[in-house]
């Protein structure tokens, strides 16, 4: 399996068409994994914003308020409030904001970016992910003939360790997981909790080579990759009702509160 970055694209504006600009530059293959960042998938469906766009309210300036009292350092109410207009529902008010998206991941800020925006003070994460995804490698297959799959990415944090990784927002053409359960090991043990996160991985995989910070290269190819003759699932987020640790961030808020 080899994963290479696509040189050369320019800078993404409002309007792009990502799918046009990736088929330009990059000679597909059926079968390749394309890897995109969510920021030029922002960019070119014109999710930018202002911090003046954005009335702070009650929530907001409530938790801007106590980020400031935890951390000694000033959180602009409007940033606040374009979190929580972000977000479904926010998991933690401090010493950040912890967010569920409308699309279901769960990260800091609601994923909002502040680098790299050079024509506005924000950056949302696209409002749907998977249909972008969908949208990218139809485009790419009307173009090139080549049947890919593609993958949103952003980079999050990780709970219990230090550091981001790449993950992916949205997906098409390849499950969200590969399921192991009901296979068995080379001692003949049955496998019954293994469900890989492959998009996830296919995602931290891209990231190694576009890079964080003025790399300039948004796009990545996974080639060789192989899902294998196993049951495949596009079930990526916990459910709420049994993720544990959103059960626990919530009493830890109630106890703080």
């Amino acid at each position: 399996m080899e994963v290479f970055a696509v040189e050369g694209l320019p800078e993404v504006r409002p309007g792009d068409d990502v799918a046009e600009l990736v088929a330009e530059r990059a000679d597909l293959r059926d079968g390749d994994v394309v890897c995109v960042a969510s920021t030029i998938v922002s960019k070119a469906a014109g999710r930018q914003a202002n911090l003046d766009d954005y009335a702070p309210g009650e929530q907001a300036r409530r938790i801007a308020d106590t980020i400031g009292a935890v951390t000694d350092e000033e959180k602009d109410p409007r940033f606040a409030q374009a979190v929580v207009e972000e977000s479904e529902e926010i998991l933690v008010e401090a010493p950040f904001i912890l967010a569920v998206t409308r699309f279901g991941h769960i990260t800091v800020n609601a994923g909002i970016d502040r680098s790299n925006v050079p024509d506005a003070d924000l950056l949302l994460l696209p409002e749907d992910p998977a249909d972008c995804a969908e949208r990218i490698r139809t485009g790419i297959r009307e173009r090139t003939g080549a049947d890919v799959a593609v993958v949103v990415t952003d980079t999050s944090g990780r709970p219990f360790r230090l550091g981001q990784r790449g993950v992916a927002l949205g997906w098409a053409g390849v499950p969200a997981a590969r399921d192991w359960r009901g296979e068995r090991d080379r001692e003949g043990r049955e496998l019954g909790a293994t469900v890989q996160a492959v998009v996830d991985e296919l995602a931290a995989a891209a990231n190694l080579v576009t890079g964080e910070g003025d790399g300039g290269t948004p796009v990545a190819v996974v080639r060789g990759f192989e899902f294998g003759d196993h049951a495949g699932s596009d079930d990526l987020y916990r459910d709420p009702e049994t993720d544990v640790v959103r059960d626990a961030l919530s009493e830890w808020s109630h106890v703080r509160d």
